[in-house]
């Protein structure tokens, strides 16, 4: 059997576990395509996925060992075998795709049924479009939970992560004012991706402004509804990319549903048929150019893991496979 580089972990745990091995190739079975992947990412649901971290993410994964042992969640690359019964795509297709539980993706091959596939747009290349779907998933479901109108202001938390950076990009299509929080490092590029002001987290508590907006975003998860509450307009929305302290955002998001006026929302993501289609039409009208940090080759994967946990990184950290 022909072998293949692939990106194991037989148990949850930190970047350690990790080891590259030599396994079989897959071969597709009949509903099934076989990609020879050029890029993946190491996101924060990869690290999730590595740590089984919050212990949440057991009951998804596996409760005691994980059910799949190779990680990745999302790549892009090329068709190279198709299964009998595959007729939506063809031999040397550039396809992306993303799988929040798990696309195996961190390997030279995978396969896959067809409703994980998309084909990549014209003009953007297998790292941009591995670097388009994690992120650009989780905001697209930030911005469809919640009415924006033209003329309300808009705080996003963490405008520098996968998330953060592919958020202020959709939310500035709309007529709103943007706040963003980011680095000093990172200010003039969260500038020029639309933000109207700026809140230097090294330097500044945005929580302590006395600006109020109709939605924060938190698009990293490290504040909470209780130090928001005041900056919020008196029907504003408060939405986390995390659970919180002790899961409390999905317990405000039960209570401030029948008691108050300010809410909290969690934000369950939508289908990736809803979301990726409308990434697609975003990267197509070059209203979305998902950012790209750091670039590792496979085996250096350990120390892409790493730097990902540190939370310091920008945008998005590619593979190369």
């Amino acid at each position: 059997m022909e072998k293949m580089k692939a990106c194991l972990r037989r148990r949850y745990g930190s970047p350690n576990q990790i080891k590259i091995e030599n396994i079989e190739k897959p071969i597709p079975k009949e509903n099934e395509v076989l990609i020879r992947v050029h890029a993946t990412t190491v996101n924060r649901t990869d690290c999730a996925n590595l740590t089984a971290k919050p212990f949440i993410m057991r009951f998804v994964l596996g409760l005691f060992k994980p059910r799949k042992i190779i990680l990745g969640t999302d790549f892009a690359g090329e068709v190279i075998a198709l299964g009998k019964n595959v007729k939506s795509f063809r031999i040397g297709n550039k396809v992306f795709g993303f799988n929040d539980t798990g696309s195996e993706s961190q390997t030279e091959y995978l396969t896959t049924t067809a409703e994980h596939l998309f084909l990549i747009p014209k003009k953007i290349d297998y790292k941009e479009a591995a670097a388009s779907l994690e992120g650009a998933h989780y905001a697209y479901t930030f911005i469809h939970k919640v009415n924006i109108k033209s003329g309300q202001k808009i705080l996003i938390n963490g405008a520098t992560g996968g998330i953060g950076s592919a958020l202020l990009q959709f939310v500035r299509t709309y007529d709103v004012k943007i706040a963003a929080t980011c680095n000093t490092k990172n200010i003039k590029r969260i500038q020029s991706l639309g933000a109207d002001k700026i809140y230097d987290y090294t330097k500044e508590d945005f929580t302590k402004d006395n600006d109020k907006y109709d939605f924060i975003f938190d698009a990293v998860g490290k504040s909470t509804f209780g130090k928001c509450k005041s900056l919020l307009t008196e029907n504003g929305v408060y939405i986390s990319s995390e659970l919180g302290p002790y899961s409390q955002n999905v317990l405000y998001a039960v209570s401030t549903s029948i008691f108050g006026t300010k809410k909290v929302i969690f934000p369950i993501p939508y289908s990736k048929r809803i979301t990726i289609p409308y990434i697609i039409n975003m990267l197509e009208n070059g209203k979305f150019k998902p950012i790209i940090d750091r670039e590792y080759l496979l085996e250096d994967i350990v120390q892409a893991y790493e730097y990902v946990l540190t939370g310091e990184k920008t945008g998005n950290v590619i593979i190369n496979v």
